[in-house]
């Protein structure tokens, strides 16, 4: 694996010598916005019929809507450490959340994320971004774990974090807490030096539970109320309005950067971590109001519903407007390649993801690379939901399975997206083919221990619809 250190090195001396060659380049400013727990089907643009999300609805009328984006964990530290650094999250001992010491250690879990490891911020850094994250972190969050500053960010300001600035289990913090986001990351944006392009990580806090709207953003959604003798909220009413806060305040984001000429130089992705809660998680049962969308699978669950979330990019100029890619399968290691190619710099040794900058210009090609996953868990909720240990993403195929054998599915995405349709027994040499690579992945992964209860289902599936 490439030290950070070698990779920046080489990176600030392809970077130096290719303007040189092609002459004076200049780089977007990149701008990640990152929802917590948002599920595909949360958004009006992802077509909920009962959900109004204006702004988030207008930037994708403004650049591209991928409807078959994924990210590489089904729970938070696994797809943030993804997006992070370009890798999938198990190769760094990633497998769940970052929790207490002692139950990171019994999941053969690091403590944080190791800040030697090459990452989309100290990279562009090195290439003269200023760099700058808010909000959620989750990358380490006890004593001793590194603050932002040291994967390369010069200004931060975070919660489940080592930083204790913020008190965010205070009584209404996460109300305030998109506005709070968004206050910072445009003081951060406008107090620079214009001519150094930034990359700046806003990293939601909602629709995360527990969730408590104020009365003001309860209003808009009245109609959701129990009854008028009930003297609490609708679960739904709670929901929506904290949804509707979200997309507010990153309107009143979009908004400022149009006023300071900042949107047409600005690519901007958003998307979420993992797919919606589920309603059998304590104290998180109004967060499980997320859709997912048609799909089979919520947090936690490697199935669609899990891992495949909204996937909006817009770079006025560079990203065709009004697009919906229905076509090309994206994800969140594709970050910090892609990211690095448009900043003029090689494309990161070592990395899983691919470089996409052709696609989000509007070419349509098939995906280079497979994706993988693992989740080592038990998985809450219905039987429905309950995935294997191991998936992959190849092609037009999906596969899912248990390390010991049982449990094999495979799926056809495009003309089974809700994963019902077995064909594992009718199309065995595509099992074995994708089995053998999956396997043989899972084999480079560092060792560490599988709970009894992760990828078990004993439900009493019907007979797949197709059978010789």
């Amino acid at each position: 694996m490439p030290t950070r250190r070698s990779f920046l090195s080489s990176a600030a001396a392809a970077l130096s010598a290719g303007l040189t060659a092609r002459g004076a380049l200049k780089p977007p400013n990149i701008l990640f916005i990152l929802a917590d727990d948002m599920g595909w089907g949360d958004l009006s643009c992802y077509g909920n019929p009962r959900m109004r999300t204006p702004n988030l609805d207008r930037l994708a009328a403004q650049g591209t809507l991928f409807t078959q984006f994924y990210v590489n964990g089904p729970v938070c530290s696994p797809t943030r450490s993804a997006f992070m650094t370009g890798m999938f999250p198990a190769r760094n001992r990633i497998h769940g959340h970052f929790a207490t010491e002692e139950l990171n250690r019994q999941r053969a879990m690091p403590n944080f994320l190791d800040p030697k490891v090459p990452n989309i911020a100290s990279t562009l850094r090195s290439a003269g971004y200023r760099t700058g994250h808010f909000g959620k972190w989750h990358l380490g969050r006890w004593t001793g774990a590194p603050l932002p500053d040291a994967y390369g960010f010069e200004r931060h300001m975070s919660v489940s974090s080592n930083e204790t600035r913020w008190e965010e289990m205070a009584p209404g913090f996460r109300a305030r807490s998109s506005k709070w986001i968004v206050d910072n990351a445009l003081e951060f944006i406008r107090n620079g030096p214009g001519s150094r392009p930034f990359y700046a990580q806003l990293w939601m806090l909602l629709p995360h539970a527990p969730l408590a709207p104020t009365p003001e953003q309860l209003e808009p959604f009245g109609k959701l109320q129990p009854g008028p003798h009930v003297p609490w909220p609708g679960a739904q009413q709670i929901y929506n309005a904290s949804l509707r806060d979200l997309d507010t305040e990153i309107g009143r984001l979009f908004a400022e950067l149009e006023k300071d000429g900042l949107d047409k130089e600005t690519l901007v992705l958003f998307s979420s971590d993992n797919g919606p809660e589920d309603i059998h998680i304590v104290n998180a049962s109004h967060s499980a109001f997320g859709s997912p969308g048609p799909f089979r699978g919520r947090k936690r669950s490697l199935y669609e519903g899990g891992v495949r979330v909204p996937g909006i990019f817009r770079w006025p100029g560079q990203i065709p407007a009004g697009r919906v890619d229905t076509q090309s399968v994206v994800s969140g290691v594709d970050l910090f390649p892609t990211a690095a190619i448009l900043a003029g710099l090689p494309a990161p040794a070592g990395v899983d993801g691919e470089d996409i900058s052709d696609i989000l210009r509007g070419r349509s090609r098939p995906r280079r690379t497979a994706l993988h996953w693992e989740w080592r868990f038990n998985i809450a909720g219905y039987a429905l939901n309950r995935s294997p240990i191991l998936s992959m993403r190849e092609g037009d195929w999906k596969l899912l399975f248990n390390p010991d054998g049982s449990r094999v599915e495979l799926y056809n995405i495009p003309a089974d997206p809700m994963e019902m349709d077995n064909l594992a027994s009718v199309q065995q040499s595509v099992v074995n083919r994708l089995k053998t690579k999956a396997l043989a992945w899972q084999k480079t992964l560092p060792p560490g221990p599988i709970e009894p209860s992760a990828g078990k289902n004993d439900w009493n599936w019907p007979k797949p619809a197709r059978q010789n």
